[in-house]
Order: C-alpha cells, then structure tokens, then sequence
C-alpha cells in the first residue's frame, strides 16, 4: 500500500488524532474572559450525564484550558472516571458543603491531564441533604465555597459540576453554582422524558436563585446513524431546543462505555476511537462558540449571540 493511500484510511486517521491528543500543548483552544461555570443535568438516568461530564472536561483539558470537575453525585461515577481517590474519608464535596474543609483542602489533580482537576464525592454525600436542610444560606453553599475569585485566582478556565439526576438540595447547589446548564439528551425512544419538568425547575431556580442560570448548550448521545429512530429524535430535539443543541454529536460507542471500568474517560482510553473524536469535538465547539445566554426575564433556553465573543487570549501551543 502506498504512503499516500495509507493516510487516507480511516485506521490512519484515527492513529493521527490519538498521537495528537497524546502529544502534550499539541491542541489549544482560546481561553474565555472569565471562567465558564457549567452544570450537567438531566433528571432522566442514563443519559450518559456523567458520561459526558467527564470527557467533556478531560477534552477541553487536553486543548490546554484548565478545568475543575466538582463531583456533586453521591455516586461518586465521575471520581472514578477521572482516576481520583474517593473512598470513605477521603476529603470531598461532602466536607465541602456542610464547611468542613475549604476549596484547597478537597481539590486533587487528575492523572487525566495536568490541566484537570476535581473535588470528589463519597458516600457521605448521600446523607447530605438532610445535613444541608438545618444550614444556613443551604441552596448556596457550594457557589460560596468555589467563588469566581477562587477559580481566577488559580487560572481555572472551566467549572464543571456533575450533579444527581433528582431535584434535591444537592442539585440545587449545583444550578446556583453555575451559570450555564448543558443538558445530554440520548437519541433513544423517551428522549424528552423529563426534560419539560428539568426546564420548569431552571425557570424556577432563574426566578428565585440564580437570575443568570440558563441552558447553553444541549448535548445529543448514544447517537446510532443506522437507525431511522436517532435522526427522529435528533431532528426533534434540535426543533425543541433550537441553536443550543452542540452540531456534534456523541455516537453509541463500545470504548465510552468500556472506558471508566479502567478509571479512565474514553479520551485517555482509546483516544482514536469515535466516541473520543466525539468529545474532543464537541468540546471544542462548546468553548470556541461562547455562552449561548437567555434573554432576562424570558425563556431559559439561550441564544446564539450577535457576534461571537472575542476571546481575552489563547492557550500556547508550544
């Protein structure tokens, strides 16, 4: 076979993006004025939510931004995913919220990339939100311990926050925490299941919360192009959601689902893979395309803006 003709193959293609997401400051993307602060959320289970939040993170590390994952899921899925400790008494968002421990004390790198970081959750966070009711100022706590000063300060790019797929105190915290909402919406039968009860609660925490929380960007996963039912469900979603929804899309994929089994997300797992490409790629829209933010007093679903944002500065590419 010649060189020629062997660079055209897929298999090749594949080899060239996983040695370029392997070669450390290969890949950079610009950085925001101010750090992004994102929750992922979706009431309905299995939506790939973790999933998403996890590689999304990892993704926009390894284009050169710095990120902190805060695990707010009792379940703790996302921890494992990025490699971090979080047995039973390992510092985490648990002390976090109810003011143990400050921000510096719960924070670990992830062996991911030297740009992510996370606070972990354990299984003390399931007894949290009957902690959290006698506390002060209990829907804030975690926008209080990670304050936009704090992620300046320490040259954070990116908030990510994984929260449960229930509408307690813990998620609560989550959506007062961040500004922007991403929603992952699997391309399956029930797809908007739950999502009309998601977005009267983002109204409610808009009115009452956090005036400036907003949905920016919609996520389509487990995307299967050979079935006529994914195109369905995309073409309505994209209808119901209108310019938010992320043009790529996260398609089924073996390696996602094999990847946190080895504390690992897909990018670090089989970083040529589809589902890999996926998430670098949507990654990359997701920071080059800016905040998608909502008219005030009006729907919670944002709007492309006029112009896009002019970046303060870029990552280096060495």
């Amino acid at each position: 076979m010649s060189r020629k003709s062997w660079q055209d193959t897929p298999i090749a293609a594949a080899a060239q993006r996983a040695a370029q997401v392997k070669a450390p400051n290969r890949l950079s993307l610009p950085r925001p004025e101010r750090p992004r602060r994102i929750t992922i959320a979706n009431q309905k289970g299995g939506v790939g939510k973790t999933t998403s939040a996890v590689n999304i993170a990892s993704a926009l590390a390894r284009h050169g931004l710095k990120v902190l994952v805060i695990d707010n899921d009792p379940q703790g899925n996302a921890s494992t995913a990025l490699g971090i400790e979080h047995v039973s008494g390992t510092p985490s968002t648990y002390e976090l919220l109810i003011g143990e421990l400050q921000i510096d004390d719960v924070i670990q790198r992830s062996p991911e990339s030297e740009n992510l970081f996370c606070v972990p959750a354990t299984l003390d966070l399931a007894g949290s939100e009957i902690e959290l009711v006698s506390l002060l100022n209990r829907e804030r706590r975690l926008l209080d311990a990670v304050s936009d000063q704090y992620l300046i300060d320490n040259g954070f790019d990116f908030l990510i926050i994984d929260c449960p797929p229930s509408l307690g105190l813990l998620t609560l915290n989550s959506m007062t925490a961040a500004n922007e909402v991403l929603i992952p919406i699997q391309c399956e039968f029930y797809a908007l299941e739950g999502v009309t009860q998601l977005m009267n609660n983002v109204q409610m925490i808009r009115q009452h919360l956090n005036p400036e929380l907003h949905i920016s960007a919609v996520l389509l996963t487990m995307f299967d192009g050979r079935t006529k039912l994914s195109e369905e469900v995309a073409n309505e979603v994209r209808n119901y959601f209108g310019e938010v929804v992320l043009r790529n899309l996260i398609p089924r994929s073996v390696k996602v689902s094999e990847a946190p089994g080895y504390s690992q997300t897909v990018i670090s797992y089989d970083p040529g893979s589809r589902g890999a490409v996926a998430y670098l790629d949507a990654a990359k829209e997701l920071a080059t395309r800016g905040d998608y933010s909502a008219v005030p007093g009006g729907s919670a679903i944002g709007q492309k803006p006029a112009s896009s944002p002019t970046p303060s500065n870029s990552t280096e590419t060495n």
